[in-house]
């Protein structure tokens, strides 16, 4: 993130997905990706510079990485992998394993988000430009509306979004700006339904299957005790 930084990408990017709620709101689970959309100035985005500041800064740390990148959708994508760390650090017992990290920018997000940009230290000082608490609230739904298949962490996140004192309605501007980027036609949704339509996605998954994909994702597996599907579905009624 430092690099990024450093790079000028905080500029045109905003933070979201799970591992912005980690960095930002100290959600208690582990993600896998950093994610971001490109909301201001497009005309300075450049993706391999920012990628080249992350392989630089790394390098001149001693670390061996390289770093693979996919640009033919609208979502860019890049791995930057890290070869060996994983046996330095005694988390695996083959010396050319590779600890990869997956970064990702849309670049043709939906309409309407709201930016916040939030100063904190997470070992170095940020400046972390990133959607304002509806928009990533919206963001979850959308992605639990065009699923072919729920992810637990969706669900798990879905359900601390909703446990969070104060947390505002989703933005719905965005949401039904997302929902119509996606391949379904999807009705409207409004404040008066959007509950609805996530109960009824919830209500014929099997919530073992859901602890079982969020499980490993968890910081401290005590937080799963109140983590229920009939509290879930009272908090969507």
């Amino acid at each position: 993130m430092q690099s990024l930084q450093r790079a000028g990408a905080m500029r045109t990017l905003a933070f979201h997905g799970g591992t912005s709620l980690r960095f930002l709101y100290d959600i208690p689970r582990y993600s896998e990706d950093l994610d971001f959309a490109l909301e201001l100035h497009p005309e300075a985005y450049d993706f391999r510079a920012y990628l080249r500041q992350i392989a630089h800064d790394f390098s001149a740390e001693a670390y061996v990485v390289d770093v693979k990148l996919h640009e033919k959708t609208a979502v860019h994508k890049a791995f930057v992998r890290f070869r060996g760390l994983l046996h330095e650090l005694g988390l695996s017992g083959y010396p050319e394993e590779v600890l990869a990290i997956k970064v990702e920018v849309d670049t043709n997000p939906p309409l309407h988000a709201g930016l916040m940009v939030t100063p904190l230290h997470k070992h170095v000082p940020l400046n972390l430009q990133h959607h304002d608490p509806a928009t990533l609230l919206a963001g979850k739904l959308c992605a639990i509306l065009q699923r072919d298949y729920l992810k637990g962490r969706d669900i798990y996140d879905l359900w601390w979004y909703l446990n969070q004192p104060g947390w505002p309605e989703p933005n719905l501007e965005y949401l039904n700006q997302c929902v119509q980027q996606g391949r379904r036609g999807d009705a409207p949704v409004t404040p008066a339904n959007w509950r609805m339509m996530i109960r009824e996605l919830i209500l014929p998954i099997s919530w073992s299957s859901v602890l079982e994909d969020v499980g490993s994702f968890i910081i401290d597996s005590d937080r799963l005790t109140h983590f229920e599907k009939d509290q879930l579905l009272a908090l969507l009624e």
